[in-house]
């Protein structure tokens, strides 16, 4: 198993591949489906659309959320084709991190000209 900042490094430079590839503009669902597709030809194991029950006062709580892709059992990635990465976004990936305790997390936004201004890294500082 690869650690957080290997795992980050290839995941960003995947991401980078699939937009030079695509593009801006398409559906999140479809950008999902190449980076699943990237991750299988790189040998990186992943799980996708992991569900993420809340624990409150004892007690488990499905409440719908959903992780896009943990890849390396040690990065989540958050995929999003929006207009701009908002502070809610990464709040609810630090949310995220703090649920599973996993210490690294991705917001990839592939709706923008340049990819690498559509990266946010967020690390928990458990």
């Amino acid at each position: 198993m690869i650690k957080e900042n290997e795992a980050s490094n290839k995941i960003i430079g995947l991401a980078i591949e699939i937009h030079k590839t695509l593009g801006p503009g398409l559906l999140e669902s479809t950008y999902e489906e190449c980076f699943c597709r990237e991750l299988t030809l790189n040998k990186l194991s992943f799980e996708r659309q992991i569900p993420l029950p809340v624990e409150y006062k004892g007690i488990r709580l499905d409440c719908g959320y959903r992780l896009d892709l943990v890849v390396e059992n040690c990065v989540i990635v958050e995929l999003k084709s929006i207009e701009a990465i908002l502070p809610i976004h990464r709040a609810q990936l630090l949310t995220y991190l703090k649920l599973t305790e996993i210490k690294v997390g991705l917001l990839i936004n592939f709706n923008v000209p340049i990819l690498k201004d559509g990266i946010k890294r967020i690390v928990n500082k458990l």
